[in-house]
């Protein structure tokens, strides 16, 4: 019997895990890099000059 409880709690902690990911997680984590690559592009930019100069 606690087996199959343990195994009912398994998945429901997979299934907020998943949604923490999916839902939270990855949106952040995209936003996060590209808006710290385009940062990184624009004080490169401002301090070396914009390419091909």
């Amino acid at each position: 019997m606690t087996e199959v409880t343990n195994n009912a709690e398994q998945k429901k902690d997979e299934l907020h895990t998943f949604l923490f990911l999916t839902i939270f997680l990855a949106p952040f984590l995209s936003v996060a890099i590209v808006g710290v690559l385009g940062f990184s592009i624009w004080f490169s930019q401002l301090l070396m000059g914009p390419p091909g100069v």
